[in-house]
């Protein structure tokens, strides 16, 4: 897998490179600033972009508006946000389009899932953070979209935000693949999703889980 990350901090770029290189794959650039990476992006067409959420010129959020400039201009581009702090406002909109994650940078330091989640996103899934997810469902009204699930169903629709499929929603909760798909299909029709196509119904049922719908 070609890489291209977007990191003001040459301390982490530096070793998240290292860390992608050592499990095999190619880096195909780095950028200090969004403009950069736009550019390299540009250049060098990778599978996967990961990118700083706050980066220069102006330090706020110029890596995940420039995220969202990739997507528009390379549809098949893997994404994976990085932030230090747990900040969705772009995250709704990107997850819609598949092929994106977004991630706490200190998931990182968890290796292995980490890479799970980047070889997810670049092989056409999801990847959220449990935490991103977490506290998204814990501004919930009772009164919301969510109300009629059960708790069990909500557990399955997180797992789902996150990315998982149905066999790992079901060997992260001890479940069989089958008792999943009830799951799923339930959750499916309590949002009023399943008149539409499979792989759609998964991304507007984890948009009303976010919060986009």
């Amino acid at each position: 897998m070609r890489v291209v990350i977007g990191e003001d901090s040459a301390l982490f770029r530096e070793g998240l490179a290292r860390l992608l290189a050592d499990a095999g794959h190619e880096i195909a650039g780095l950028a200090a600033d969004a403009t950069s990476l736009l550019a390299v992006v540009t250049e060098t067409r990778p599978d996967l972009a990961v990118i700083d959420v706050r980066m220069p010129p102006d330090g706020t959020d110029d890596g995940a508006r420039a995220a969202r400039r990739l997507r528009v201009l390379h549809p098949g581009l893997g994404i994976v946000l990085l932030s230090q702090h747990i900040e969705t406002r772009h995250s709704v909109e990107l997850v819609a389009t598949g092929r994106f994650g977004y991630l706490l940078k200190d998931r990182v330091l968890a290796v292995d899932e980490f890479l799970e989640a980047l070889d997810r996103v670049a092989a056409g899934g999801s990847a959220l953070d449990p935490e991103v997810v977490g506290r998204l469902i814990g501004r919930r009204q009772a009164d919301d979209r969510l109300a009629p699930l059960t708790p069990r169903e909500r557990e399955v629709l997180g797992l789902m935000a996150e990315g998982f499929t149905n066999v790992g929603i079901g060997r992260r909760l001890f479940l069989t693949e089958r008792t999943v798909e009830t799951h799923v299909g339930s959750i499916l029709a309590k949002l009023g999703l399943l008149t539409n196509d499979e792989q759609h119904r998964r991304v507007l049922a984890v948009l009303a889980y976010l919060g986009g719908h």
